[in-house]
């Protein structure tokens, strides 16, 4: 028969000291786990600007968060260190007021757990989470003081550390993605740092760089040129209907472009009389496939000092033009004068009706009507593209084009190419009955 151990019996004096001591151990364990939660959840952007504003105030925190693996061991350290000693002296007084020694190990790990857990971790990494910047700040003096103590072990555990990467090594890219990037600016729309319009325009900037010029130009049969050969009179018609203040000029047809006039050089020439404008043309002409980058052109554009680029085909034959004011509506959204006519291209009719135009951009016709697809998927990049490929010949008016829950109806067309359409938004219901 195993008889239970007996402890010696434990005065007042020396309980109240445990428990002072176990009270001590566990603010530190707090104070080390909410420095901990404080550097991890710190905005390290925010604590830049901040550093380079007010350097000395700044610099511990801006320091060990530089040095973070370090900051972590030192923390680490720190707090096994208090929590071992706290469930050491838990168990020292447990074990001397209670006579049975495997209850009162029992007791004591169940109650220091619950105390270290509520006290030292849960609630202080709460708190240090709602205010990171400023508690990293009242914390950091003492920390950096433990950091220097602790600077050999560190040093150490920074040769294992890398020890250990080299032997699980992360396969992959660690560079930030667009994707990632933009759902930082909604967070920061959510929580108010940015308003909409900021929201927007940094989310253009991001996109930016991803666009194509197939994404933006304007098609050749929607270009307006005038002949080489044009009297002064046609050219200046081709201006006052047109209202742009640029225009390709071509020779034989448009396929052959020799220059660029403008409105205010043929005004000019105008009012002295002259009769051949071709003298007045910008001979400089910049050629860009359809495929790259909206950003390269911009840079070509500036570097040539023109405003408009001819889109060719594989070929050398003329796709279109993107201009200048094209490429900047993709960060600051559509650019309007007072001669624009303002024409919606998505037009609401009734409660699931609704007017579309048929050169609407195929995204931003998916984006409105809630569409989970990709313009990628159909290699065109207009609705009226997208009707002609659903339907595999020219469309026609009143063809019908079932696309997920939208019923596309063609009702104008202009020649071969589609002008306007009505969508019309099924329910579940209506989708059911559509079905059987």
């Amino acid at each position: 028969m195993v008889v239970p151990l007996l402890s010696a019996p434990i005065s007042n004096s020396k309980i109240i000291t445990y428990i002072v001591a176990i009270a001590v151990l566990v603010i530190f364990s707090a104070f080390f786990s909410a420095t901990e939660t404080a550097f991890s959840t710190l905005n390290r952007i925010r604590l830049k600007n901040m550093y380079s504003n007010e350097p000395k105030k700044y610099g511990k925190i801006y320091f060990l968060s530089e040095h973070f693996d370090g900051l972590i061991s030192t923390i680490l350290i720190g707090n096994n260190i208090v929590n071992i000693a706290s469930a050491t002296l838990a168990t020292m007084l447990f074990t001397g007021l209670i006579s049975n020694q495997e209850l009162a190990g029992t007791v004591s790990t169940a109650v220091i757990t619950v105390v270290v857990l509520i006290f030292g971790e849960i609630s202080p990494k709460s708190v240090a989470k709602r205010n990171p910047e400023f508690f990293a700040k009242f914390a950091a003096p003492f920390i950096l003081l433990l950091y220097y103590i602790l600077y050999p072990i560190n040093k150490l555990m920074g040769f294992w550390q890398n020890f250990l990467g080299k032997i699980f090594k992360k396969k992959g890219d660690d560079n930030i993605t667009d994707e990632e990037l933009i759902t930082y600016i909604d967070e920061a729309q959510t929580e108010g740092g940015l308003d909409e319009y900021e929201g927007d325009l940094i989310r253009s900037a991001i996109e930016f760089d991803n666009m194509t010029v197939k994404d933006v130009f304007t098609p050749r049969v929607d270009v307006e040129a005038v002949d080489i050969e044009d009297s002064m009179s046609d050219v200046m018609k081709v201006f006052r209907d047109s209202g742009y203040s640029r225009l390709p000029v071509y020779q034989n047809n448009i396929d052959t472009i020799k220059g660029i006039i403008n409105l205010r050089d043929f005004y000019e020439a105008y009012i002295d009389g002259v009769s051949d404008f071709s003298k007045i043309i910008t001979k400089t002409v910049i050629y860009v496939p359809d495929t790259m980058k909206i950003s390269d052109v911009l840079r070509k554009l500036q570097m040539a000092k023109t405003h408009i680029a001819i889109v060719v085909d594989e070929f050398g034959g003329t796709m279109g033009i993107v201009t200048l004011e094209d490429i900047l509506e993709q960060l600051v959204g559509d650019i309007w004068d007072e001669s624009d006519e303002v024409v919606e291209p998505i037009v609401k009719l009734s409660d699931n009706k609704y007017s579309v135009l048929g050169d609407t951009n195929l995204e931003e016709f998916f984006d409105y009507f809630e569409v989970n697809r990709k313009q990628e998927e159909f290699d065109t990049v207009t609705l009226s593209g997208y009707i002609a490929y659903a339907l595999g010949r020219m469309p026609q008016v009143g063809d019908i084009v079932n696309f997920e829950n939208l019923a596309i109806t063609v009702k104008k067309m202009d020649n071969t190419v589609v002008e306007k359409v009505e969508v019309l938004v099924n329910t579940p219901e209506e989708e059911e009955k559509t079905e059987k």
